[in-house]
């Protein structure tokens, strides 16, 4: 399912994912991905299918039923809704009226329609956001997942700014965080960075200052190099993915060399530490050669300084 694509109304990127988990947001965004254009039929997805699409671990069919249930239990206490460009007409809703998970038959299922008042989120969109489901479903943080639906609203201006207010929402970051930035920095934004930035390139983020006593962050900024209107994200092959992935991380003057290390981890699928640890061996051994050179050359010289000696 390499190059599965979601595609959806940007309306839905304002909606905060409260208490997702990682696992839930792929099952929700796969189920997205095969419900566009679909209208209000009813769609079935078969538990190896929807397994599949969002690449889930666990192989226990009644594990995988009690996570299908409880992304369903968190999408109904959320409100999906549109506005009006002057704000002044807003509508909310629902995004599914049935969702009826079959696991005794002999090929578990589980059916899902779209509500009536949801169908223009996926259906006869004019205007969109698109990614490629692999890419969403690969990341780890649940941050990282966020901030990449958010980032890729804005994919071909290469440039987004999200308001403390709005940051906080659309991530659901702890209120505890409100006033200590180095949890930010150290649980939401470091994530982000390692994990987006072999996707986006030249990814750069910058907090905005307001004024005031100890001049307050107000707002976060991120920029990238934007995407072509006609470029597509479909997989190049894993070889040409992942190449393209190290090159951004590798040329992204932003990461600290420690950072650079975990996301190439996370790129390969290592244990973090494991491209630190190589490189680390690495320089060890070349260090231990220029110091074993430097010192054949000074005992090479104090030979030659001996036999000019004796002569």
């Amino acid at each position: 399912m390499s190059n599965e694509l979601i595609k959806y109304d940007p309306e839905l990127n304002t909606i905060p994912l409260r208490k997702f988990t990682p696992i839930e947001m792929n099952l929700f965004f796969s189920i997205i991905s095969r419900m566009r254009d679909k209208g209000d039929q009813t769609v079935r997805f078969s538990f190896e299918q929807l397994k599949d699409l969002s690449n889930y671990k666990p192989t226990a069919n009644n594990r995988f039923e009690d996570d299908i249930q409880r992304t369903y239990e968190k999408l109904m206490g959320l409100h999906f809704g549109r506005r009006s460009k002057s704000g002044l007409n807003r509508e909310m809703f629902v995004m599914f009226t049935k969702f009826r998970i079959v696991g005794e038959a002999d090929s578990p299922y589980i059916d899902i329609e779209v509500y009536k008042d949801a169908l223009p989120l996926l259906n006869n969109l004019d205007t969109w956001v698109r990614y490629a489901l692999a890419e969403f479903r690969d990341l780890r943080s649940s941050y990282a997942k966020t901030a990449f639906r958010l980032l890729k609203g804005f994919r071909t201006t290469g440039y987004a700014f999200l308001s403390k207010e709005d940051f906080f929402e659309l991530l659901d970051i702890p209120k505890s965080y409100w006033k200590k930035p180095g949890d930010v920095d150290r649980y939401v934004l470091k994530p982000i960075r390692e994990e987006l930035t072999p996707l986006f390139r030249g990814l750069t983020v910058r907090k905005k200052y307001g004024k005031g006593r100890g001049k307050p962050v107000i707002g976060y900024s991120f920029s990238w190099k934007p995407e072509r209107k006609n470029s597509n994200d479909f997989s190049q092959g894993h070889f040409q993915d992942e190449r393209q992935k190290l090159f951004n991380i590798q040329h992204n003057g932003e990461l600290t060399e420690q950072e650079k290390w975990r996301a190439i981890d996370k790129v390969k699928g290592l244990p973090l530490g494991s491209t630190e640890k190589q490189t680390l061996a690495e320089q060890q051994i070349e260090h231990d050669k220029k110091i074993r050179d430097q010192a054949r050359k000074e005992a090479l010289a104090e030979l030659q300084k001996g036999f000019k000696n004796n002569f």
